[in-house]
């Protein structure tokens, strides 16, 4: 737990530790929807377009190629009515999500936390930061705030090596914790669910 930042001021109230959970789960909602709409606007640009639509299109990007295109059978028409409803549903995910973030910039300027102080952390990750955890002040220890997020060391019993151990539960781990936190499936029952009778016996 770095002393340089704190998660959130003790004048933080619960209501903007929520506010800026709804927000995140908000956004992650609206860039799953804009990732659905761009790949399904991608595929529909792919039939219209000799060669198909190039990586890393955009709103802009797509608008510029839809003027190039022109139908010549029905099919193509309302491929290009598609089209550009898809686009007009992109531009304005692409609105909700700008006005998501700034909301999120002034929830987190009014909880006077230093976190967006630290390289790399952006307004994104401290309000999801803020969002679940609050008030770091609670927890007495930095110990005790390992344990909440799933990354508490253990002593490993072939020495003194420390590995982390895996959190038992709780939202941190599928909220903010690496992938190493989450449980995997057993290889063990995997390799046994194809077996045949006898081979498993």
């Amino acid at each position: 737990m770095p002393s340089s930042a704190t998660t959130c001021a003790p004048s933080c109230g619960k209501n903007q530790t929520t506010i800026l959970r709804l927000l995140t789960e908000r956004r992650d909602d609206l860039v799953h929807e804009r990732t659905r709409v761009l790949n399904r606007l991608h595929a529909v640009l792919r039939d219209l377009l000799p060669g198909g639509a190039p990586t890393g299109l955009s709103a802009d990007k797509a608008a510029a190629l839809m003027k190039g295109i022109r139908p010549v059978t029905a099919t193509d028409n309302c491929r290009r009515d598609i089209a550009r409803d898809l686009l007009a549903d992109l531009r304005r995910l692409d609105r909700q999500v700008k006005d998501n973030e700034a909301e999120m910039r002034e929830t987190i300027a009014a909880t006077r936390t230093t976190l967006t102080t630290l390289p790399g952390l952006g307004t994104v990750l401290a309000a999801k930061v803020i969002g679940h955890i609050g008030n770091i002040s609670r927890f007495p220890t930095e110990h005790h705030f390992a344990s909440y997020t799933g990354s508490a060391p253990l002593d490993a019993s072939s020495g003194n090596n420390v590995r982390h151990r895996l959190n038992t539960g709780g939202k941190p781990r599928a909220e903010l914790g690496p992938a190493h936190h989450r449980r995997l499936p057993d290889p063990r029952r995997r390799a046994r669910a194809g077996l045949l009778p006898a081979q498993d016996r």
